[in-house]
């Protein structure tokens, strides 16, 4: 039998995962039609909000449609860093250093590195926000005070999609679903959010336990 632990492990490695090739360009050029000179100016308000966040603290409940559930605290300063906090009995911890993206599991002893620049939560990190060039709006949405983007990596779209989602009048991002090659999603929701904050850079370096150097 499956654990509950294993369920949620592999709910938070689908931030590392592959998922199913898509046509990017196909989406992006049926999207680039449908898109309104209101809905572009929608997409422009985006960039700008994501832009104008230098550094956010915030809680989070993280559920994948595979069973996993957790909570924590999210940490983020651009560009480049951030960490995720994962609650007890959950023992794991997630860093961006800048470089790499680090996944850590305490009760192991060799945490997995990604490329940051080549993952898709990184692009909420990223020095110069756009929703185009690195990555492309494959789908956008609007509803009643909701805004719903989901953007692939360009050149690297097998590796999956995330779909922000944001209240709108005041424009704030409340949640992000990151969908992998097996249509696993992961579902981080924000709490509590707070932009605009001293957070030490030292939380944002990992260092091995000295038993493990």
């Amino acid at each position: 039998m499956i654990s509950i632990r294993n369920l949620l492990l592999a709910g938070i490695l689908s931030l590392f995962a592959q998922a199913a090739t898509i046509s990017v360009v196909k989406a992006a050029e049926t999207i680039a039609a449908k898109l309104s000179v209101e809905n572009q100016q929608d997409l422009k308000r985006v960039e700008t909000f994501l832009n104008g966040i230098e550094t956010a603290r915030a809680g989070f409940l993280q559920v994948s449609s595979n069973g996993g559930v957790a909570t924590g605290k999210l940490l983020l300063s651009r560009p480049g860093k951030m960490r995720f906090e994962y609650d007890p009995p959950t023992p794991i911890m997630i860093i961006a250093d800048g470089t790499f993206l680090i996944y850590i599991d305490k009760e192991l002893k060799s945490p997995i590195h990604s490329w940051l620049s080549t993952s898709l939560v990184g692009f909420l990190v990223e020095e110069d926000i756009k929703l185009n060039g690195d990555v492309t709006v494959t789908k956008f949405e609007k509803g009643s005070n909701i805004l719903r983007v989901t953007l692939a990596r360009t050149k690297d779209p097998e590796q999956g999609s995330i779909t922000m989602i944001f209240s709108d009048q005041p424009l704030a991002l409340r949640q992000w679903i990151i969908t992998d090659q097996q249509e696993i999603r992961t579902t981080v929701t924000l709490s509590n959010l707070e932009s605009g904050i001293k957070i030490d850079p030292k939380l944002f370096i990992f260092k091995r336990p000295p038993e493990e150097q």
